[in-house]
């Protein structure tokens, strides 16, 4: 597989999205995401991963506006949170993170989770006296989505920590498929099947905390991939995810670790190598684990 930084992967609805992107979960709003996304655009990343649950949206409008780089090569993507689920919310969430970043249009909007529970497990702003089933809800806001695909302000809609459960409920109703389906994914916790009916229904797999937050890149049989590869064990976590066709968000806010996390492009994993990393999963979760929302 060759890719280079430039790459990106065609999804079900003919855009393009960077293979490679800049995850700002829990970097502080203010200075710290600003520049971050600053020192990622410097370094030739396209593709910026923010979220309304993470209060930093108008940093990341802010970097790209004065960044210089034309609106069409920079890739964003945001999230809806749970409290702005049904129709008439996510359509007003929408509107919110829009006018934060400053933008005419988001490139990927994705649903962030799939709300659990009566009252969504007692999330703020959603009250327990909802009309019809959860699952009715999560219907109604990915309707709200659609609508939003329509409007051509927004360039490709799709999904968040759903599990094959959840994408087979979403797609019973759905007038359009998910075009990404973003989730953790690690050698340490490689989702085989999960990636396998996404790849099977046309629905780009997508990898936060590819890095595992930092837990396991001391992993033994890690470091002597890292070792034999001349590289760090970050750089292997990231080819290995992008050779199985998933694209990637490392996170950091530190521009000497942004621009290594971007080296990718010059190195392969062998076939051996990435069945001895397929080998190191324990369904390992380090984030959120959706298994058990209904």
């Amino acid at each position: 597989m060759e890719l280079t930084l430039d790459s990106a992967v065609t999804l079900n609805n003919g855009v393009r999205m960077p293979l490679l992107g800049l995850g700002v979960y829990q970097a502080a709003p203010g200075k710290e995401t600003f520049d971050a996304v600053s020192a990622a655009l410097k370094a030739g990343y396209r593709h910026i991963d923010t979220a309304r649950f993470y209060g930093n949206e108008k940093d990341v409008g802010r970097a790209l506006r004065e960044s210089g780089l034309p609106r069409d090569r920079v890739f964003i993507t945001t999230k809806l949170w749970n409290n702005d689920h049904g129709y008439d919310a996510a359509l007003r969430a929408f509107d919110a993170s829009l006018s934060d970043m400053g933008l005419d249009r988001i490139d990927l909007y994705l649903i962030h989770w799939p709300v659990k529970g009566k009252g969504h497990g007692g999330v703020a702003g959603v009250p327990d006296e909802v009309s019809g089933s959860i699952v009715g809800l999560r219907a109604e806001t990915w309707r709200a989505l659609e609508q939003i695909l329509v409007s051509d302000r927004c360039l490709a809609i799709g999904v968040s920590n759903y599990t094959i459960q959840h994408l087979r409920q979403l797609l019973d109703t759905a007038t359009v498929v998910p075009a990404v389906n973003q989730v953790e994914f690690s050698p340490f916790l490689f989702q085989r099947d999960l990636l396998d009916f996404c790849l099977g229904q046309g629905i780009q797999m997508q990898a936060y905390s590819p890095l595992t937050r930092g837990h396991r890149l001391t992993d033994p049989t890690l470091v002597r991939m890292a070792e034999k590869h001349s590289r760090t064990a970050a750089q292997i976590l990231l080819r290995w995810a992008l050779q199985h066709h998933v694209a990637v968000l490392p996170k950091s806010t530190q521009p000497e670790r942004i621009r290594e996390n971007s080296h990718l492009f010059d190195f392969a994993l062998s076939p051996d190598d990435m069945r001895t990393l397929d080998a190191l999963n324990e369904n390992l979760h380090f984030c959120w684990d959706p298994t058990d929302a209904p």
